[in-house]
């Protein structure tokens, strides 16, 4: 009978131990997901890379660097959303032309 005894204690641990361990693995799981920055835009393409010609852009062009833009690779202000839910501070990146 004590054996029995032991086999079921050693079983509550162990059950304990898997429950723990399976709750942490789920954790880490949602926790890695989470962090991919890019969840919407070209998932197909391996990379995501846009390029422009400087002539082409005129006098002033702003460009999303959050990822969450309607209008991507251009910036449309979804960033100051994206900040107050996370308490980010990314913002566009804007390129300009010097004034001659």
């Amino acid at each position: 009978m004590e054996s029995f005894k032991d086999h079921g204690k050693i079983l509550a641990y162990g059950a304990a131990f898997a429950s723990l361990a399976y709750a942490l693995y789920t954790k880490w799981q949602v926790c890695s997901l989470s962090a991919k920055i890019n969840h919407s835009i070209q998932k197909d393409n391996a990379k995501v890379v846009h390029s422009f010609d400087m002539e082409d852009l005129g006098n002033n062009e702003t460009f999303c660097r959050c990822w969450r833009s309607k209008k991507f690779p251009y910036c449309d202000g979804t960033h100051n959303k994206h900040n107050k839910e996370t308490n980010d501070n990314v913002g566009p990146l804007i390129i300009k032309q010097k004034a001659a």
